[in-house]
Formats: structure tokens, sequence, C-alpha cells
């Protein structure tokens, strides 16, 4: 199955002026290789994480006005959406190319999982590599690097989803747009595959039922 790497133009489509421009351009350089990371992904996540999940390339159907800032295909364990369920993502702002696992505001149970973060601080600042990254929000690009972040962080980002009803949690990579447009097809393959199964734990915990 073939991957087409990034190029400088699928960066530089988020400099483009007016919605129906730059979702032309978006549609034309980006989206294609979102639905090869999806095809190529969704066996292999589905592998690791013991569900069957299924890619979706964000549409951006509801937009009137303001063009997307960024754009991502999601996977999640139900044919019809996402953004209710903890997920994985492929994506790119202007700035970067971004690989997370998230439970954004959406997502059901995210007391529960919050406080399971929580109960589980220790293993994930040891577990989770110090140059991951950590948001509270997926409409911003800006992230928080794992190894800067103390327990008291931590516990202040876990209790924060626990209590907030708008609040999200995102843990993953970033890879600076000028690193990523020299990354050949295996190595952005290699990459998100490292990414995604240092993640799965956090997966795991999100579906605890215990």
């Amino acid at each position: 199955m073939s991957i087409s790497p990034f190029t400088k133009t699928d960066f530089e489509v988020f400099n483009i002026n007016g919605l129906e421009e730059r979702m032309e351009a978006l549609k034309q350089h980006i989206r294609p290789k979102l639905e090869e990371l999806g095809r190529h992904f969704a066996p292999s996540l589905s592998v690791l994480t013991g569900d069957e999940l299924f890619p979706h390339v964000a549409k951006h159907a509801r937009r009137t006005k303001n063009p997307p800032n960024d754009t991502w295909v999601a996977f999640s364990s139900n044919p019809r959406g996402y953004k209710m369920l903890p997920h994985f993502q492929i994506g790119l702002w202007g700035s970067h190319l971004f690989i997370w696992f998230a439970v954004i505001y959406e997502a059901a149970n995210k007391e529960k999982f919050g406080q399971l973060l929580h109960n589980n601080v220790l293993e994930i600042m040891k577990d989770i590599p110090d140059d991951f990254v950590w948001s509270p929000d997926h409409t911003k690009p800006e992230a928080k690097l794992h190894g800067d972040l103390s327990k008291k962080d931590f516990i202040a980002m876990f209790a924060r989803l626990q209590t907030v009803k708008k609040a999200e949690i995102l843990c993953g990579y970033h890879i600076p747009k000028l690193q990523a447009i020299q990354m050949d097809a295996s190595e952005l393959i290699e990459k998100i595959d490292f990414v995604f199964k240092k993640l799965i734990p956090l997966y795991r915990l999100s579906f605890n039922n215990n």
C-alpha cells in the first residue's frame, strides 16, 4: 500500500485565504494523503488495540465562513464517527504534523477517564517519552512537552478532565513542518507507528470498565 509523504505545498494550503479556495486546495493536496494513511493504519491500529478501528477523514462540512486551520484523519471503533469516543488522529496544522490519542469534549465518560489517569499518573509519567506532548484543546496548535511537566501539572490536567464540561485531553507527538517535509514515506510510517504503539496504554485505559 503506497503512502505519499507530505510536502511544502501541503502545509502552505493553510495560508490560502477564503473558505472555498482553501477547501479546494485541501481536497486536492492533503485529503488523498490522509485517506492513504487511514487505509494503512486502520488495520494495524485494530491489531494493537484489539478493537476494529475505522478511519474518518475530516470533511469540515459544517463550515460556512472560516476556513479550517488544520485537518486530519481520525481512527475510532465506531464506523459512523469518532468525536464521542477515545480515538487516534494524524493531521496537519500549518506549522507541524500531529499524531494524537484524543479524548475531546464530546466524549462520554470523561470523568471516569480523568480519574483513571490520576490513579495511574506515575506510570503515565514514566511510560510516555519525554519528547511527546500534551494538549487540553484540540482546536489550538500549542502543546506542552511531556518532559517539562511535573506530577502536579499532570494531576491538574487530569482533574480538569473530570470537572470541566468542555475539557479535553490529547497526548501524542508533533513533527515540525521542516522536518515533516524531509521525511520519506517509510520514515513517516515508522514514526507514526512508533507513536501509536506508545499511546496504546492510554487507549486501553480509556476503555477500562473496572
